[in-house]
């Protein structure tokens, strides 16, 4: 649920963009409200829709609500930065990726781009119902590891924290000055070159 303090950070774009992409951004801040089960399903049934090289669907997504027993673990994973605020978000989702070809067992040389497909998938989803979310890097990997069992053929690849957007106000800093910064971009010019690329 949407507070009369929460700045909504609509992208401003030089093409026209769908809403639901321009609507789209990585806050800190967290309301208490829970996300209802049969809406996080729709996230994760968003994701299921990716393309992936051979139809693979190679991601993973573990989850927990905040209040679950599961929880703490999946907060204590992340690095202090992240912790800090990520840890007052409704559900932590750690997404995973299979690194190799189920067929046969080779290696997908796909496996991240296809779950970063379907990960932008459950974000953009996510965005159309109000449910907001920060996808992290920032996590203790080998501690990840061990805390999930997980086998050396499964790759951690992200936490994502979700939830409706919260006071801004009520974080710290410099986390409250990053919730109140303008979006940006790169130029297009800078990363689209019709015929020859230059680097």
């Amino acid at each position: 649920m949407l507070t009369d303090v929460t700045p909504i950070k609509e992208a401003h774009t030089q093409y026209p963009v769908a809403a639901f992409i321009r609507n789209r951004w990585s806050p800190r801040a967290f309301s208490s409200q829970a996300i209802p089960q049969d809406e996080l399903n729709t996230l994760f049934e968003a994701a299921s829709w990716a393309s992936s090289a051979m139809n693979e669907q190679p991601w993973l997504f573990v989850y927990a609500h905040r209040g679950d027993e599961a929880f703490q673990k999946f907060a204590d994973a992340l690095l202090p930065g992240n912790k800090a605020w990520a840890q007052h978000a409704a559900v932590l989702v750690l997404t995973l990726a299979h690194k190799n070809y189920t067929a046969n067992g080779t290696p997908n040389k796909y496996y991240l781009h296809d779950t970063g497909a379907a990960t932008a998938n459950l974000m953009l989803q996510a965005a159309e119902l109000a449910i907001y979310g920060h996808i992290m890097g920032g996590f203790d990997r080998q501690k990840t590891i061990e805390t999930f069992d997980l086998p050396e053929h499964i790759e951690p690849v992200s936490f994502i924290a979700l939830g409706y957007l919260g006071n801004p106000e009520e974080l710290a800093e410099p986390f409250k000055s990053r919730e109140h910064a303008p979006r940006h971009r790169k130029e297009l010019s800078e990363f689209v070159h019709k015929h020859d690329l230059r680097l």
